[in-house]
């Protein structure tokens, strides 16, 4: 039986960039670890990195012993004979060590050779892991008498920082070693991940593979730029990199030689050839200076600069769909569970949420559609996988339906005459109602608009609101057929209570996005202005066509139009009663983005779930200083903002915030 407990000394094989960051996090924990390599120069490096890397933890206070101390603990073997044989050094450390840890380079024979001759040399049944990436580690353990002690220890780079280990169980191997692993990755302050079956690539790069090999076919295809897929990925995905970004810093050549070695293990993927075309060419990325970006000269990085205004060029959806289809695999074969994949990417990719929460956020229904167009436009390995229609049978759809990889807590729908109001926790979907009459806006609209509002102001499960409208308009307007017969009077007071829901939307407690899906004319437009942020579908049309029928925008048309688009381009709105594109109004700055149709309820859901994690406090404070700075002087603006900013000092929110920054979590406000 073998025991964490038990594991005192470690043995780490390879000196570089893994295996000494490997060897420092062990000393770090206390363990005594030989570090071995090649020769003594090899050896000199690391230990040189380990005290660099040790002296920086310490300046940070991070550090519990000194460096001295924890560099003592650490012993430099070499492994090889001039000969090319293992060293006598390396069989006296392997017969003294509880556990061995391999980190040589990516070859199968080499790793094999290397477990033979410590399986031949240690001391009883200690653990045996391999760092390897991407090899078997059946293949690996089939070298060695006791397959049940060989198990994947797959660490990422650099491992003092990064906090994710997959822990991967080969096809004999021991459910306490599994146990032990998993442990010992926690005492060295990792988050460890089981991977349950030994497959090529186990979680994080068959995830990465399936979403790198998609942005790179949508680019061979000439479908998209680089430049649009990377925008997409950064700015609305928000990924801290985007996927030729990433495929740059980290090298192409180890993206393709990854994907190479998966594939000769039973990896099914039609390759993209843009991989390999700049491999052959030797335009590796930073290393080389040239890749998918160029960069200043070899190893000199600079982040490339990514428009973003390009971003929403590709559907979000289009890009991960195959790895949401690789994870449900995974999840469907008893690889790994839900939970481990989704901290898998987010700890091992730096992806905000999990590939699942992800899926659930932009909906099942439109994951297995998007994998039907891959398919057809790339191969068969976009199928979707039997877990994923199954649930669309089921109706397990993600946030929008109440389940899907998670539960959600089904959304509670509320009717009223003109409006429906859906509670999507911690979302407030406002939905205009009037689908017949283009969702125009009559006294009772106005009246239970105002009403809702009030009501989801109250609610503090509620975040955000999303206003919309039902068929194919957002609001064509006032309904005009009741002005029949109206008075001046009536009709100034019909425009004063108007005025009165607009100026409550404005400086109203909880961000409004309204979304635009189709017509947003006279008071629709109006309503939209007095919204936060406008997302508009491709097929939405915006105006003020008051000027045809004899009178003016009554509901803030000619004072928040000109704030928005200038004095001259209101004017141009208002005096001819044009409609604009969405496009055209995405670049006057009337509406903030403008997507497919399709996908105008998930951008604004996405968008909605993001502002939802933000402390609440401070976003109220941050409508209220530029809604008002901007209707006075800008001393008045300013001292506002300087009050704002004090007071918000006085919040748990702000504690919180700070807490979490300084211990690298993420902060979790409550708008207290």
């Amino acid at each position: 039986m073998v025991s964490a407990d038990d594991v005192k000394q470690v043995l780490v094989v390879g000196a570089g960039t893994m295996g000494h960051g490997i060897a420092e996090l062990f000393a770090v924990a206390g363990y005594k670890a030989f570090i071995a390599d090649i020769n003594k120069q090899i050896l000199d490096s690391a230990m040189e990195k380990i005290k660099w890397s040790l002296s920086k933890l310490a300046e940070k206070g991070q550090l519990k012993e000194s460096v001295d101390a924890i560099m003592s603990r650490i012993t430099p073997i070499v492994s090889i004979n001039p000969d090319g044989t293992f060293s006598n050094e390396l069989a006296a450390a392997a017969s003294q060590v509880d556990m061995m840890v391999e980190a040589a380079t990516e070859r199968i024979d080499v790793k094999q050779a290397l477990f033979k001759f410590i399986d031949q040399h240690r001391k009883g049944r200690i653990i045996m892991a391999t760092n390897t990436s991407s090899l078997p580690i059946t293949e690996i353990a089939s070298a060695t008498s006791a397959p049940e002690l060989v198990i994947g220890m797959h660490f990422f780079n650099p491992p003092p920082l990064m906090p994710l280990v997959e822990v991967i169980r080969g096809e004999k191997t021991s459910d306490d070693v599994v146990q032990s692993v998993v442990e010992i990755s926690k005492r060295l302050g990792k988050q460890p991940v089981v991977v349950n079956k030994d497959v090529p690539g186990f979680i994080v790069n068959r995830v990465l593979a399936r979403f790198l090999n998609t942005a790179c076919w949508l680019v061979a295809k000439g479908r998209f730029s680089v430049l649009e897929v990377d925008s997409t990925v950064r700015y609305s995905l928000n990924f801290p990199m985007g996927a030729f970004e990433l495929a740059d810093y980290s090298g192409i050549d180890v993206f393709y030689l990854i994907a190479v070695a998966m594939a000769q293990r039973g990896f099914k993927q039609t390759p993209c050839p843009l991989f390999e075309q700049m491999y052959k060419a030797n335009s590796l990325g930073m290393k080389t200076g040239k890749g998918f970006y160029e960069y200043p000269k070899p190893g000199a990085y600079v982040r490339p600069q990514i428009p973003k205004d390009l971003a929403g060029k590709v559907d979000p959806v289009l890009l991960i769909a195959g790895a949401v289809n690789e994870a449900a695999w995974l999840l469907g074969n008893n690889i790994a569970s839900r939970d481990d994949i989704d901290k898998a990417v987010k700890l091992g990719l730096g992806w905000p949420k999990g590939v699942f929460e992800l899926a659930d956020q932009y909906g099942i229904d439109a994951i297995v559609a998007a994998l039907n167009q891959l398919k057809q436009d790339i191969g068969p390995e976009y199928e979707p996988v039997p877990l994923l229609t199954q649930m669309i049978s089921q109706g397990a759809l993600g946030v929008k339906s109440g389940k899907g990889f998670y539960e959600y807590g089904r959304y509670e729908e509320v009717a009223k005459s003109t409006i429906v109001i859906r509670y999507e926790k911690p979302i407030a979907w406002i939905i205009l109602n009037r689908p017949s009459k283009l969702n125009t806006i009559n006294v009772d609209m106005i009246n239970e608009l105002s009403q809702t509002l009030d009501e989801i102001e109250e609610n503090p499960d509620i975040r955000v609101v999303i206003l919309t409208g039902s068929g194919r308009a957002f609001s064509a307007g006032a309904d005009v057929t009741s002005f029949t017969g109206i008075t001046p009077m009536k009709a100034a007071i019909f425009s004063r209570k108007f005025q009165e829901l607009t100026l409550k939307m404005q400086y109203y407690t909880k961000p409004i996005i309204v979304a635009l899906n189709g017509y947003t004319l006279g008071g629709g437009l109006e309503l939209a202005m007095s919204g936060d942020i406008r997302i508009a579908s491709e097929t939405a049309m915006l105006g003020q066509p008051e000027i045809n029928l004899g009178f003016i925008p009554g509901a803030g048309g000619t004072q928040r139009l000109p704030r928005i688009v200038g004095r001259s381009a209101a004017k141009l709105i208002i005096f001819t009663g044009d409609m604009v594109s969405a496009k055209d109004a995405k670049e006057m700055g009337l509406v903030d983005s403008v997507v497919p149709p399709e996908r105008l309820e998930q951008e604004a859901r996405a968008l909605a779930l993001k502002l939802a994690e933000k402390p609440p406090l401070a976003l109220l404070a941050a409508k209220l200083a530029v809604e008002m700075g901007l209707e006075s002087n800008i001393w008045a603006g300013l001292a506002l903002e300087s009050e704002l900013f004090g007071l918000l000092f006085s919040t748990q929110d702000v504690i919180e915030g700070v807490s979490a920054f300084l211990e690298k979590r993420k902060p979790k406000f409550k708008g207290e």
